[in-house]
């Protein structure tokens, strides 16, 4: 057979192009189909098919609509932002280049992707407090100090009993308040916990737990400055709630006056936007003996739930409020824990822990170890990496 007889019959076997699901369907119901995509990595393959599809969800805001779905609290942003190593943001460049508006809905897809990933992947609940920023009152400071309810135990190592106490008041109606600071400015909260003191040394052993509490969160109106946060020096200066932007407030909830750790699950996690959360201790119930007044006691808090990641962070500008992207984490407002909390630790102690339990890291001298102690600052801790579920066991090196 010649080659003009095998034209006609390979060109008959060819395929047909094939019909592209989104011109088929049409916008309208294209938009119906994606929006039951309820995970941003479904999402992401969705937009890796082709240019064509990656292009409907940016247009479409897809990701955008599946952060809202998780947490309305998205709703409170009014602006996406990205900020580069540099002091200039991409959203101020826009605005002296005029860039299109295209270019503003890939930028926000790429944000709300990345926050979406952030408050729909599994997590693991831990307490995301990171600082205490202020008590409404203390009795004695710094003994009775905010920052005891920080230790989870009852004594501290100079066999002192732990806890906050508030001023004595007469009127047992009169509320106290307790401000932290979390890990990230952007944290996913289920849960406060708290447990109410209880005076082993007075006669009695009498607890002082408030009625009720109820939880706000929401974002300072400036940055917190280190010195303003409370220390052994310092009280705490920013309890006035003029400071602040309360973007949720929890139901009441009710507390028993028991010296036990007592749990208050919020209806729904709730989104913290500004890394901020107000406990009000509503109502006193217990009266101390010596002077007749009402004292609120708190031995342990935890704000339990997920902290996002530091790329995400969230900036006052005018009357709204920027969820910003920062490409370099560095750049971030937020505080970084000098304490062994597993959300603190750094990448580069986690890969040097890797290292280290691998056999060949067994098998080198001490100067390696020197090296990399030197290189992570101080001693090293090691990371027994394990499944989530079994947890992280520590040790410290000699």
């Amino acid at each position: 057979m010649d080659m003009e007889d095998s034209s006609p019959c390979s060109s008959s076997s060819s395929p047909a192009p094939a019909a592209d699901f989104v011109d088929y369907l049409g916008p309208d119901t294209s938009v119906t189909v994606f929006t039951m995509l309820h995970h941003p990595a479904d999402l992401a393959r969705a937009s890796a098919v082709s240019r064509s599809w990656r292009q409907f969800v940016i247009d479409n805001q897809f990701s955008k609509l599946q952060c809202l779905r998780a947490c309305p609290e998205v709703s409170t942003f009014t602006q996406v932002d990205v900020t580069t190593t540099t002091s200039r943001t991409l959203a101020r460049r826009d605005q002296d280049t005029a860039t299109s508006a295209d270019d503003k809905l890939h930028r926000d897809h790429r944000v709300y992707m990345h926050l979406s990933h952030g408050l729909l992947t599994p997590y693991k609940p831990r307490d995301c407090i990171i600082h205490c920023i202020g008590a409404s009152s203390t009795d004695n400071f710094p003994d009775e100090t905010i920052e005891n309810t920080l230790e989870s135990v009852d004594h501290l190592e100079s066999n002192r009993p732990s806890y906050w106490s508030s001023g004595g008041q007469r009127d047992p109606a009169t509320a106290e308040c307790l401000i932290y600071r979390l890990q990230a400015d952007l944290c996913l909260i289920q849960e406060i916990k708290l447990q109410p003191f209880k005076a082993f040394f007075q006669h009695g052993d009498p607890i002082y737990s408030p009625k009720s509490i109820r939880v706000q969160m929401g974002y300072p109106r400036s940055p917190l400055r280190p010195e303003a946060l409370v220390c052994d020096e310092n009280e705490g200066q920013l309890i006035d709630d003029r400071n602040y932007v309360w973007t949720y407030t929890s139901p009441e909830f009710p507390m028993l006056q028991e010296n036990v750790l007592q749990s208050f699950k919020l209806p729904h996690p709730v989104l913290c936007i500004g890394g901020v959360v107000k406990v009000e201790l509503l109502g006193r119930v217990q009266k101390q003996a010596i002077d007749g007044l009402y004292y609120i006691c708190i031995s342990h808090v935890q704000i339990v739930g997920k902290a996002l990641s530091r790329d995400l962070g969230v900036v006052p500008r005018g009357n709204g409020l920027v969820l910003n992207y920062y490409l370099d984490p560095r750049t971030c407002g937020v505080p970084r824990s000098e304490s062994s909390r597993d959300n603190g630790r750094s990448r580069w102690q986690g890969l040097a822990s890797r290292i280290w339990h691998s056999g060949t890291a067994r098998g080198i001298g001490g100067l390696n170890q020197t090296l990399l102690s030197r290189l992570f600052g101080g001693p090293l801790r090691l990371v027994v990496v394990a499944d989530e579920s079994e947890g992280e066991e520590e040790d410290d090196l000699p």
